[in-house]
C-alpha cells in the first residue's frame, strides 16, 4: 500500500494548483455528502461483522462507477500510522477516520478531486475538492457520483426527513459545502473575530485547517454551513456563496488598506518571513504556516516576483509531518522533521541547501 501512496505524493492534489475563480482568497471549495446504507447498523451500532460488508459492497460499487474511473482503493487497517496521517494531511480522510482503522475504507479519483472515505462516522462520506470558488462546479461532479452510486447501494432514505445520517446535523441533504479561505488581512487589522461572529449568526461555522477541532492555523479557516435539515442542496449553495462573496469583499478591503496606509511595514513583514524561510536551518510546522501565510500573501498583492502561488500552496501541505517523513522514506523524530522541513522549503524556494 505504501508504493501506492508514493505515487501520490509525486503529484500535487488538483486543488493546490491556486487557479480557479478568486483563488487569490479562496484556496479550495469542497462539497462532501453523507450517504448510509439502509438495513445497516450506523456507525454507533455497527459490528465489525456489518462494517465488513459495508466495506465490500461500497467497494464493488464504487469500481463500477464511470464518475470516478478505476479509483485507488485503500483500507486503513493496512496503513501504517505515517500513511493514514499523510491522508489526513492531504484533506483525502477526516482524523476520526485513522483513530480505529479495522474495516475501514477510502477511495481516491484521479488529480484527488473525488474522496470516499467507508465506515467514518457514516457508511460513505463522498467528497469533491477543488481549487478556487468553484462549488457549483464541485457540486454538479459529486451528485453525478452520488446518481451512480444510489443506483448500486441501497440508501437509507426517509420521505420526511430526507438521508439519513449519525449525525443529526447532517440528516436532510447530508451535505457540508465548505470553502477554505485564505484571510490573513483581516487578521492583521484585527478585523477577524467580527466576521467570524457575524459568519456564525448567519448559520455558518468556521473551522481551521483540517476541520472540526482545529484552530486557525497560518490564518486559513473553513468556513462550512452548519445544518442540512429542511433547506435544497441549492439553498445552501446560494447561502453560503452569499456570506462567502461578502468575506472575500472584506479580506480584499483589508489588503487595499494595508496596502494604501501601512505598505513599508505589510512589505517588512512579507520579506523578513520570506528571509527566514529562505534561510533557516530548522523549523516547526506552526512557524512554518505562519510564515508561508505572509509570502502567500505577498504573492496574491504582486509584491513577489518569480514566485507561484501553486508553490507556496504546495509547501503547506509537503511540510507537514506525515509528508516529510513520506519524502525523506523513513519515520523522522520531531527535531529531525524541524530539519527537514526547513531543507525542504529551502529547496523549493530556490535555494540549494549547504551539503
Amino acid at each position: 500500500m505504501s508504493e501506492a501512496l508514493d505515487a501520490l505524493i509525486k503529484q500535487p492534489s488538483e486543488w493546490l494548483r491556486g487557479v480557479g475563480p478568486v483563488s487569490d482568497i479562496v484556496m479550495s471549495s469542497r462539497i462532501r455528502l453523507a450517504r448510509n446504507l439502509d438495513k445497516f447498523p450506523f456507525a454507533t451500532r455497527a459490528t465489525k461483522a456489518s462494517q465488513a460488508e459495508v466495506l465490500k459492497l461500497a467497494r464493488e460499487a464504487l469500481g463500477q462507477t464511470v464518475t470516478l474511473k478505476r479509483p485507488l482503493f485503500l483500507e486503513m487497517g493496512d496503513l501504517n500510522e505515517v500513511d493514514r496521517q499523510f491522508l489526513v494531511e492531504r484533506h483525502l480522510v477526516s482524523r476520526d477516520h485513522i483513530v480505529h482503522p479495522d474495516h475501514k475504507g477510502a477511495a481516491i479519483g484521479e488529480g484527488e478531486v473525488i474522496s470516499v472515505m467507508i465506515n467514518e462516522e457514516d457508511h460513505l462520506r463522498i467528497q469533491v475538492m477543488q481549487s478556487g470558488m468553484n462549488l457549483q462546479d464541485a457540486w454538479r461532479l459529486i451528485d453525478t457520483l452520488d446518481d451512480e452510486l444510489s443506483e448500486r447501494l441501497p440508501y437509507a432514505y426517509s420521505s420526511d426527513w430526507g438521508y439519513l445520517t449519525c449525525c443529526p446535523t447532517n440528516t436532510g441533504t447530508g451535505m457540508r459545502a465548505s470553502v477554505m479561505v485564505h484571510l490573513p488581512s483581516l487578521v492583521l487589522t484585527k478585523q477577524i473575530n467580527k466576521v467570524l461572529h457575524t459568519i456564525t449568526k448567519l448559520g455558518l461555522t468556521a473551522r481551521g485547517l483540517y476541520g472540526e477541532g482545529t484552530e486557525a492555523s497560518g490564518n486559513f479557516f473553513q468556513i462550512s454551513n452548519q445544518v442540512s435539515l429542511g433547506r435544497s442542496e441549492d439553498e445552501i449553495l446560494e447561502n453560503i456563496e452569499r456570506i462567502l462573496k461578502e468575506v472575500i469583499h472584506q479580506e480584499q478591503a483589508a489588503r487595499e488598506s494595508l496596502m494604501t496606509g501601512n505598505r513599508t511595514q505589510l512589505e517588512d513583514r512579507i520579506w523578513r518571513a520570506y528571509g527566514i524561510l529562505k534561510h533557516a536551518k530548522t523549523m516547526s510546522s506552526s512557524e512554518a504556516l505562519d510564515l508561508l501565510s505572509a509570502v502567500r500573501l505577498g504573492v496574491d498583492l504582486g509584491l513577489m516576483n518569480g514566485l507561484t502561488r501553486k508553490t507556496v500552496n504546495e509547501l503547506f501541505i509537503f511540510s507537514q509531518p506525515a509528508h516529510l517523513q513520506k519524502l525523506e522514506g523513513k519515520t523522522l523524530t520531531a527535531k529531525e522533521r524541524d530539519t527537514k522541513r526547513a531543507h525542504l522549503i529551502r529547496d523549493r524556494l530556490g535555494v540549494q541547501p549547504n551539503v
